[in-house]
């Protein structure tokens, strides 16, 4: 099938998009903006907290009530999409459209630890829902992303084991870059300017203008470890009274799945005494375009997880724009970010766990200065600027010499035990109920 001049390329996005963006949304925004010179592009969008994107033509939809994509995957060329429940999947199957399945998100691994609190029946049903998910995405879709090549080894053998690498695939691929290929996230190609918002001390005046920020500069989730993170600073702070810890995605303790995440960091400074003091968490929401001024105002970020399986295949989004701000990072060892890290010597490392580690790692990038690490950070920046990363995609859907693509439908064996039939029937049945009532999921 021909590639029009202008293919029409649909992002079907289950979070919100515009000013309050989490890593989804960003993630979708910035590359539907890395192919508009090559494409008529379409964000869609399933969260009711969404705006308008000036440059970014979006749509919204109801992700259990998705009449509204009917349409837009009806007439487009691409559609990039996370694992969909059932109804969607089955219309991606039928439709002719190159289907690429985004799956730099380890679901099922934060699913897990998302509802470790709501009891083992809910959390096993949500966890399978998940898995579900991910089985249809890879049996049925033309092409497969992720973020990292430790990410796509995981997919890999997983799609090894759903018996979705036959001989006649790697005599066609014998690399498998045309099944599943990174695509990571981005930095800004833009230079880092302050936009003239706030910032962190116009935010939190008890910040003075001689302290030492260290920044979280995310949300704060169970599969992170805040606690290690205060109790290192607290430490510093003893020997280095100007250091201040700032959370600046504390909002999301308002969503219940990080609450408890947010409440144990909080409870942590309590109990040392540095609440408001040396820790601050930030309640409200920074703009998607004012997190350059916190990023400029800051000396040192911080990311600490704890030793999971998550933490293995993740990809720490908000670590790139540390690298586009020219911010050195002190991190917790492990994922494919941190490595990068120490490569190319980008801030420093430190154990999971590890609280006198974390806090003389801290100390290092303070005594060495933003400056030292300007460099290097800006050449990491370059490898992930947005249009570098987006060639994949380009190469798929832009290029009239991509890969033929066939109707899913007809091509694609989607295989499924009775348990996960029952349960796509299950959700069928109630997804009616689910959208009147409003209830979101972590995929929509």
């Amino acid at each position: 099938m021909r590639v029009p001049t202008r293919p029409e390329v649909l992002f079907v996005c289950p979070d919100a998009v515009g000013d309050r963006m989490s890593g989804l949304g960003i993630r979708y925004v910035e590359l539907a903006r890395a192919l508009a010179p090559c494409a008529n592009v379409t964000v869609a969008t399933g969260s009711p907290d969404s705006t308008p994107i000036g440059d970014v033509r979006t749509v919204r939809y109801a992700p259990h009530a998705p009449a509204q994509l009917r349409p837009l995957i009806a007439r487009a060329d691409g559609v990039i999409a996370p694992p969909q429940w059932p109804l969607v999947a089955r219309w991606l199957r039928g439709c002719d459209a190159r289907v690429i399945h985004d799956v730099y998100t380890p679901e099922a691994l934060e699913t897990a630890q998302l509802f470790e609190a709501r009891g083992p029946a809910v959390r096993r049903l949500m966890v399978s829902w998940a898995l579900d998910r991910l089985h249809d995405a890879l049996s049925s879709a033309h092409h497969l992303i992720c973020a990292s090549e430790k990410q796509r080894d995981l997919w890999i053998g997983a799609l090894l084991a759903t018996r979705r690498i036959a001989p006649n695939r790697c005599d066609r691929d014998p690399g498998l870059r045309e099944t599943i290929d990174t695509v990571a996230f981005g930095t800004s190609s833009q230079p880092p300017r302050h936009s003239g918002g706030p910032g962190i001390r116009g935010q939190i005046p008890a910040i003075g203008p001689d302290a030492e920020i260290v920044l979280w500069n995310g949300g704060i989730w169970r599969w992170l470890d805040a606690p290690t993170a205060v109790r290192a600073v607290a430490r510093l702070a003893e020997r280095r009274p100007t250091v201040r810890l700032v959370f600046m995605g504390a909002a999301a303790a308002a969503q219940a799945a990080s609450r408890r995440a947010t409440e144990e960091a909080e409870a942590v400074a309590r109990e040392l005494g540095v609440l408001d003091r040396i820790v601050f968490l930030h309640r409200d929401w920074v703009p998607y375009g004012e997190r350059i001024d916190w990023l400029l105002d800051a000396d040192c970020a911080l990311s600490t997880h704890a030793d999971t399986l998550e933490s293995r295949y993740a990809f720490r989004t908000r670590l790139l724009d540390c690298f586009w701000a020219g911010l050195p990072i002190v991190a917790t060892a492990g994922d494919e970010l941190a490595e990068r890290v120490a490569a190319d010597a980008l801030g420093a490392l430190a154990a999971a766990g590890d609280v006198p580690g974390t806090a003389d790692a801290i100390e290092r990038v303070l005594d060495r200065g933003r400056a030292a690490y300007a460099a290097p950070l800006a050449r990491a920046s370059a490898d992930y600027a947005w249009p570098v990363v987006a060639r994949t995609l380009e190469r798929w859907i832009c290029d009239p010499a991509a890969p033929p693509r066939e109707r899913l439908a007809a091509a694609a064996s989607v295989h499924r035990t009775p348990a996960h039939r029952l349960r796509a029937a299950s959700y069928l049945a109630v997804r009616p109920a689910i959208a009147r009532l409003g209830l979101r999921t972590p995929a929509g």
